[in-house]
């Protein structure tokens, strides 16, 4: 009995350390104004997709065919600290490709080859800070107008990681509530007397 303990106990150690890796694959054409985007972890599960289209009211992201968020745009500081749990993941692959559908004007080769030598340092740079990482970048030339993006990103995180992130979150609610309700307490009896 008390080896079934030593074994879980390890395995579940072992699972909380092991890394999960998430991919996120998106396509954007500004001729169509959307992005297409697909997050999945271990590259078979996917967790969700959908589009994205940029209107007047804000983003809207399209999760299946009757559910969309609208995401306004003066909302879009505020999201950014929603967002502080991705602290914990950790880029490991970003590849991308640019299409420029300027071939009939006589710029195009410049222009593609400005894109290219662009993402090309700042990837070298990236790549000395961070020598583990898989960063490719490509620029093609298409007869089709607008520009489209093709970006495949992998990070990892681990189960340990999550939890110090998700701790962290719940003390800060936590510490948020205390000071509110010291601060109504405080003028409470400011008031009475």
């Amino acid at each position: 009995m008390g080896e079934f303990f030593i074994y879980s106990f390890f395995f579940g150690m072992l699972g909380f350390l092991f890394p999960v890796f998430v991919y996120l694959d998106g396509y954007a054409d500004t001729s169509e104004n959307k992005l297409w985007f697909s997050l999945s972890v271990y590259k078979f599960f996917k967790v969700f997709g959908g589009y994205a289209q940029i209107k007047k009211e804000g983003l809207v992201f399209h999760i299946t065919d009757k559910k969309a968020i609208i995401l306004p745009y003066a909302e879009m500081t505020d999201t950014r600290k929603k967002f502080e749990l991705t602290q914990g993941f950790q880029l490991y692959r970003y590849h991308q490709t640019v299409e420029t559908g300027i071939v009939e004007k006589s710029y195009s080769v410049l222009v593609a080859a400005a894109l290219q030598s662009l993402g090309g340092q700042i990837f070298s740079v990236l790549q000395t800070k961070h020598p583990f990482l898989s960063l490719k970048n490509n620029t093609l030339l298409s007869e089709e107008k607008g520009v489209k993006l093709t970006v495949h990103a992998v990070t990892v995180f681990n189960g340990l990681v999550l939890s110090i992130a998700f701790g962290k979150k719940i003390l800060e609610v936590i510490i948020n509530w205390i000071r509110t309700r010291k601060s109504t307490a405080f003028w409470k009896k400011r008031r009475n007397s």
